[in-house]
Order: C-alpha cells, then sequence, then structure tokens
C-alpha cells in the first residue's frame, strides 16, 4: 500500500503573521492587539522567555487567567525554541507541583498570590516570574526574535492531561501537530478574517488552546474571557459582535437556560462542542437559543487533539453522532487483531496521521499502551492512537460513541483521574482508602462520588475542608459516603466495580 504524505506546516509561531498587519488579533478589555503587535510583542517575549529560561529546549510553564500573556505564551516560547507547559489556572498547588516536576520547568510565569500557594512544594530547579514582568517584556519595544525556522517534528508544548490510574500525564506536542490542527479546524469551520472568536474554554486544553490557534491562522480577532456567570458571556457576545462561541456540555445547559439580548444570541453563527455528547434536546435548546448559529459536535482526545466533527447539515438527522474525521486525520473502527469492522460492528476508535501526538513525556511505559502501530488499513501507517473508546460506523461513515473503556470521570468538559481525587482524600490523613467513580449527572455529565473507609477517630469536616483546599473545583465529588468496610477481589485489591454496584443499587 502506497502511504498518505503528511501535509506541509510551518512553525507555530509563525501563526502571529497569518492575518493583515493592522487587522485586529487579540481583544482583552478595551485593547485591540494588532497582528503587528502581536507579532512583535511574541518576537520580545521570546527574546526575554529564552534568557530566563537558559536556553532552547528547555520547559517554560505559565499559570494564569487568560491575560495578554496567556495567549501569547504559545507562540512565544516555540519562537524561541522552548517548550510550553500551559497550566489550568482552574488547579491548586498540589497538582501544578506535579506538573512542574514532571515536566523539569526551568521557569514558570504567574503571580505573586499563585507562587506563594506553591511555598516548599515548588521544585528547586523551578525558577518563578511575576506574570506583570513578562506583559511589560511585551511592550517592552526593540527588536525580539525572529519567526523561528523550527522543523514539523520539534516540540512545542507539553499539555497535561488526567489518565485513568495516578496523576496527569503530559501530552507531547509537536509544531506540525499544533499547525495542522489550527489549519483543519479553521478549514472545517469556515473562519475568515472577519470573524470574531470568544474563547471561554481554558487555555491548558487542546480545545481551548486551538481557539487561539485556529482563529489566527484564520486572520481573525479571538477574545478570551474569564466568567463566573453565563450573564458574563452573554454580554461577551454582545460587546465584540462575536461570531463563533466553544463550549462544552454544562456551560451550553447554563447558557440556553439564560435570558440572551437579541443582538448578541442572533450575531453568533457557529457554535462547537466536545469534552462530551450533546442530548438532542440540548442541540434543540441551542438551535432555538441561537437561531442563526451552526451547531457542530465534534470528538476530540488529547493524544491526537480532534478526531471528529459532525457537519451543522447532518445534526438535525444524526443529533446523536460524531461524525467523521476532520481534515488531517483518519478515523478507522478496528477489531481487538487490528482489522477494520464491518459497519454498524462495535470496535475501538483508532486515529492515524499527522496529528498525532509524540506520545506521553518521559513516559515510554504508558506511551507504548496508548500509541501504537497503525493497522494494516491505515493510508499514513506510522505511529497511532488507540483511543480506548468503542464506537460504531454506519454505511455513510459517521460514527456513533458507544462507551468509555477506562474509567475515566468526565465531568463538567473536563476529564478526571479517580486515583487523582483518591490519593488527595487519603493524604487528608482522615481515612485509610477510598475509591472515586462517576455517575450519571443532568447537569454536570457526570458527578464524583467518593467511597471512603474511615480511620476511628476521622473527622468528617476536616476531610471535606482537605477536599476543598486540596482539589478544583471541577474535581470535588458531589457526594461522599463512609464506610466501615470496603468489598476486596481475590487478589486483595479494592473491588471498584462491586463498590461502584452497591452505591448504584442503594441510590
Amino acid at each position: 500500500m502506497t502511504k498518505t504524505e503528511n501535509p506541509p506546516s510551518r512553525p507555530i509561531d509563525h501563526l502571529a503573521r497569518c492575518g493583515a498587519p493592522d487587522a485586529a488579533a487579540l481583544l482583552i478589555g478595551d485593547r485591540v492587539t494588532s497582528f503587528a503587535d502581536l507579532d512583535a510583542g511574541v518576537g520580545r517575549l521570546a527574546l526575554w522567555l529564552l534568557d530566563q529560561a537558559g536556553g532552547p529546549g528547555e520547559r517554560v510553564a505559565s499559570w494564569s487567567a487568560k491575560t495578554r500573556l496567556a495567549c501569547l505564551m504559545p507562540l512565544a516560547a516555540a519562537r524561541a525554541g522552548l517548550i510550553h507547559v500551559p497550566v489550568n489556572p482552574l488547579l491548586k498547588a498540589p497538582q501544578v507541583a506535579h506538573i512542574l516536576s514532571d515536566s523539569g520547568a526551568k521557569l514558570l510565569v504567574t503571580n505573586a498570590a499563585r507562587a506563594d500557594t506553591l511555598g516548599a512544594d515548588l521544585p528547586a530547579e523551578c525558577a518563578v516570574q511575576e506574570l506583570t514582568i513578562a506583559e511589560a517584556m511585551i511592550d517592552s519595544g526593540g527588536a525580539g526574535l525572529p519567526p523561528s525556522i523550527a522543523q514539523p517534528d520539534d516540540l512545542a508544548a507539553i499539555l497535561y492531561t488526567s489518565g485513568s490510574t495516578g496523576r496527569p500525564k503530559g501530552v507531547m506536542l509537536s509544531h506540525a501537530n499544533l499547525w495542522l490542527g489550527a489549519e483543519s479546524v479553521a478549514s472545517y469551520l469556515a473562519l475568515t478574517s472577519d470573524d470574531r472568536v470568544l474563547a471561554v474554554l481554558p487555555l491548558s486544553f487542546d480545545y481551548g488552546q486551538n481557539q487561539l490557534l485556529s482563529t489566527w491562522f484564520a486572520g481573525a480577532a479571538v477574545a478570551p474571557l474569564d466568567y463566573l456567570t453565563p450573564r458574563d458571556v452573554a454580554k461577551a457576545v454582545l460587546r465584540h459582535g462575536a461570531t463563533t462561541l466553544a463550549g462544552v456540555p454544562p456551560l451550553w445547559v447554563q447558557l440556553v437556560e439564560s435570558d440572551w439580548p437579541g443582538d448578541a444570541a442572533a450575531s453568533l453563527k457557529r457554535l462547537t462542542n466536545s469534552g462530551g455528547a450533546l442530548t438532542p434536546s440540548l442541540i434543540d435548546a441551542m438551535r432555538t437559543t441561537f437561531p442563526n448559529a451552526a451547531v457542530y459536535p465534534m470528538y476530540g482526545l488529547t493524544e491526537a487533539f480532534r478526531s471528529t466533527y459532525l457537519d451543522p447539515k447532518l445534526v438535525a438527522d444524526h443529533p446523536t453522532s460524531m461524525g467523521s474525521a476532520i481534515p488531517h486525520a483518519e478515523i478507522l473502527v478496528c477489531r481487538t487483531d487490528g482489522t477494520v469492522t464491518a459497519d454498524e460492528e462495535p470496535g475501538e476508535l483508532v486515529h492515524c496521521g499527522p496529528l498525532v501526538a509524540q506520545g506521553y513525556w518521559r513516559d515510554a511505559e504508558r506511551t507504548a499502551e496508548r500509541f501504537r502501530p497503525a493497522p494494516r488499513a491505515s493510508a499514513y501507517g506510522g505511529m497511532a492512537v488507540w483511543s480506548g473508546d468503542t464506537v460504531r460506523r454506519d454505511a455513510n461513515g459517521l460514527l456513533t460513541f458507544v462507551g468509555r473503556n477506562d474509567a475515566m470521570i468526565k465531568t463538567a468538559g473536563n476529564r478526571v483521574s479517580p486515583t487523582e481525587v483518591e490519593d488527595v482524600a487519603v493524604a487528608s490523613g482522615q481515612i485509610f482508602e477510598a475509591v472515586a467513580f462517576g455517575v450519571p449527572d443532568d447537569r454536570l455529565g457526570a458527578a464524583i462520588v467518593l467511597i471512603v473507609r474511615g480511620k476511628t477517630d476521622a473527622d468528617r469536616d476536616a476531610l471535606a475542608a482537605y477536599l476543598k483546599a486540596n482539589l478544583p473545583n471541577f474535581m470535588q465529588p458531589q457526594m461522599v459516603e463512609w464506610r466501615d468496610e470496603l468489598p476486596r477481589n481475590p487478589n486483595g485489591k479494592l473491588d471498584r466495580v462491586a463498590i461502584a454496584a452497591d452505591w448504584k443499587a442503594a441510590a
């Protein structure tokens, strides 16, 4: 079989030059950053980052709200030959300390309040620089670094995502991964330079970061937003004349239940969803609330960015479908022996092609589990991501999600590792052991249940306070139940299946 060549790509920092020099690229508050200013600011920030980090190839982390710095970091780090590690601003000190240590970050750019929470957990080799100093470098004047000449396979970023067991793992993304992902999304969404994209998702997520990259690929403007209420989103759509909004199911539930000024709802032309499936009733509500907007259901995984999308023209007749492959992705449905399934036969979704990441950072064992040679039927060959998700393909090539094979909890658009929740609970000193699992929830997608076996003198309020202090909001259990004993399997390990089944039977 003749293999398909990967499409050409460019260094990711070249996105700062995709728009007309005087066109708006970034909208933050009342400040408008043109593409010319974006390119110059990226160059100056890159020069400063390179000096702070000590040389090319080092990892530099950013941990902040959606500041101008947070938006420029993916391009500036890449221009300097550094590797960007964006940290979710919702995470708390234990998770952040793990990411900094695991990545070997030489520099963390954040504000003083966040840095102080790390205390002694800050790795000794990681320097901290104040966010305001980095922001000042963007406007410092003078020449910065020129556009990079990075090769397509050069590492540009490490994005941390929760695994089914253990702590978050870093997914290694190349310049080609990011560039072609931006090109793909801009293509199938048909973004143009006239569009205004409201970016409400965290920039530490591949889906959230792509809000920036695909917008700039199209030469359009992006307006980052940290919101507290759905009303904040509606006001920002009206203020910026937003045409495009990306979200996850819990956010769409909030937005369709909110009061929208007519002009705001009418300005939106496209709504994109990932991080969980839309229900037919929610799709109907979105179409009613935003009558001029096309709805794009999508499926993705950080290890391959995005896999499928459903053409808006097909949503009405196929509301539960994942759609088909996005540009630059090859999606196969395979049996356990690697052969391709027949139509309507369930199989594992396997993602092939140039959007496949380079594996997990310094974790050969877990890389070998998820990144394996592509099936013989692949037109691309090389390495593929074996998703662990079971899907079906119909006669028209449309995919439908059947089930997730691992133990991940998908809640409020986030993938949460049960083990990570359990480890924090045990670290409280109030319990001996814990089991976390997800149960269906209309608003969250899945709610987290935590079953614990407490110590004799356990303080239940102290456990609750410890979880609140050491887990981000989206990882907080909605229910905590205390037990005297927990069932075990023949190997002496906690019987997670039995524990979850017992709870569901009693609920």
